[in-house]
C-alpha cells in the first residue's frame, strides 16, 4: 500500500495491480486502507472484545472505512455520522450471522463480559456447547447495530438483525439457514438499486 501511495509501481498481482488502478482512478484516501489493515490486525492476536463497545470499535474499524471508500467510487458524499453507524450495524449483524462459523474455527467476536455475564465462555462455543446460553449475548449486541440510516449496508442489516429476531436470537436456528424472505425484492423496492 505505501508502494502505491509514494507512486511506485504495483507489483505483479491479480489483487494490487487492479487496487493501484482503482486508487488512482478515484483519488482513494490512504487512510481509509490503514484503518482497515489496522482494525484487521485485532484477527491476529487471537482474543475476543472485551467489551460491547469494543465489538462495535472492532466493527467501526474493519466497515465502515471499507462503505466510505465504496462511496467515494460511486461518486456519493454522506455525513460521517450515518456512514459509520450503517458500517458498524452492517459489520455486527455480519458478525452474529457468522457466529457458528468463527466457532468452528476457533475465532469469536462476542464480548468476553456479556459472555461470562451469560455464564459461557468463547471455549464452550469452539467446543459446540452453549449456544443457548449466548441469546442474551446476540440480542444485546442486536440492539446496539439498530440503525435509522438509509444506506444500503443498513437497510441489509436490518434485515439480518429482524430475521436474527424472529429466530428468538437463537443462532443455531434453522430459520437462518436461509436468507431473510424476498431480500432482493425488498431492496429493490425500496429504491436502492435506482441510485
Amino acid at each position: 500500500m505505501a508502494g502505491i501511495y509514494d507512486g511506485k509501481p504495483p507489483m505483479k498481482h491479480e489483487v494490487v495491480e487492479p487496487l493501484a488502478a482503482v486508487i488512482k482512478k478515484h483519488d482513494l484516501p490512504q487512510e481509509h486502507f490503514e484503518l482497515l489493515l489496522h482494525g484487521r490486525e485485532f484477527d491476529l492476536e487471537d482474543r475476543l472484545p472485551a467489551t460491547l463497545e469494543g465489538m462495535k470499535n472492532y466493527a467501526d474499524f474493519t466497515s465502515t472505512p471499507l462503505l466510505k471508500l465504496a462511496l467515494k467510487i460511486e461518486g456519493r458524499e454522506e455525513k460521517e455520522a450515518e456512514v459509520r453507524e450503517a458500517g458498524v450495524s452492517y459489520a455486527l449483524a455480519g458478525l452474529l450471522r457468522a457466529v457458528v462459523a468463527h466457532s468452528k474455527q476457533r475465532r469469536c467476536y462476542l464480548p468476553e463480559d456479556l459472555l461470562k455475564q451469560a455464564g459461557t465462555s468463547q471455549y464452550h462455543l469452539y467446543d459446540g456447547e452453549d449456544f443457548d446460553k449466548i441469546i442474551p449475548v446476540v440480542k444485546a449486541v442486536t440492539e446496539a447495530a439498530a440503525t435509522k440510516s438509509n444506506l444500503l449496508p443498513a437497510k441489509m442489516a436490518r434485515m439480518h438483525l429482524k430475521h436474527i429476531e424472529k429466530a428468538g436470537y437463537n443462532l443455531l436456528s434453522s430459520r437462518l439457514s436461509y436468507p431473510p424472505a424476498m431480500m432482493a425484492l425488498r431492496l429493490w423496492t425500496s429504491g436502492l438499486f435506482a441510485k
